[in-house]
């Protein structure tokens, strides 16, 4: 009982409860057209994701809370206060991305070591999930990353969602392009002499290498790893 009354003066109840409840929501949601395994380690592996992105922003010591579902769109965690500069920015959107990545990986190699196709067809979905983030718009993953080389990047996004929306058409990408509307207005309309938007992306050419590297290796690793599993279900068909 004082367990659980310290938790509730700390506002840490609320915190568990909510996202403990959405988690069990949208378990409840994908079971109902993927059946429930694929649909625990599908919320699973995106709970991952999201708290790389929590880990991230405590660690830069942000203010940011736990992390919310809702079924068939994702999750989210909200940041109570903006990063200070664009490389704390970029730190944060690449947490998700690299813990989802290594919580993919695990799945495939315990699919590989008991040759499960569940296993594996929910390594795919991280991986695939985790590289679909990394489009370089905000408010992709990706977007928040490339902003630290520049925000007019995300121009290159613009015709990435379509050939993706092209391919496999979905509401949620009509609804990701609704939501990208307001950068790719800032990406057009980018004043780099402006005071405080040169003091928020200012970064050393250095980290901007470094982030670029590591953008380009994620890249590419997720999308061979994507192809490859994806082969490798074909098998099971």
């Amino acid at each position: 009982m004082k367990f659980l009354i310290t938790l509730l003066a700390s506002g840490k109840l609320f915190k568990i409860l909510s996202t403990g409840g959405t988690m069990l929501l949208s378990v409840f949601a994908y079971s109902l057209v993927f059946g429930w395994m694929y649909a625990a380690g599908l919320v699973a592996l995106i709970f991952f994701h999201e708290m790389g992105h929590y880990l991230a922003a405590r660690q830069k010591g942000l203010d940011v809370g736990a992390p919310m579902f809702i079924p068939f769109v994702g999750a989210f965690i909200a940041l109570k206060e903006k990063p200070m500069d664009v490389e704390t920015e970029a730190y944060v959107g690449f947490g998700g991305p690299f813990v989802g990545t290594l919580a993919a990986l695990g799945c495939y190699y315990l699919a590989i070591a008991n040759e499960s196709p569940i296993l594996l067809a929910l390594s795919y979905s991280g991986f695939f999930i985790n590289l679909f983030n990394l489009i370089p718009i905000s408010p992709f993953d990706g977007g928040r990353i490339t902003a630290i080389l520049s925000p007019r990047i995300w121009l290159i996004g613009v015709p990435i969602l379509i050939i993706v929306f092209l391919y496999r058409p979905s509401p949620l990408l009509i609804l990701m392009a609704i939501i990208a509307a307001p950068s790719i207005y800032a990406a057009l309309h980018h004043n780099p002499k402006d005071e405080e938007t040169a003091k928020y992306y200012s970064a050393s050419l250095e980290k901007r290498i470094i982030y670029g590297v590591y953008y380009i290796t994620l890249v590419v690793f997720l999308a061979v790893m994507t192809n490859d599993v994806h082969e490798m279900l074909a098998s099971y068909r």
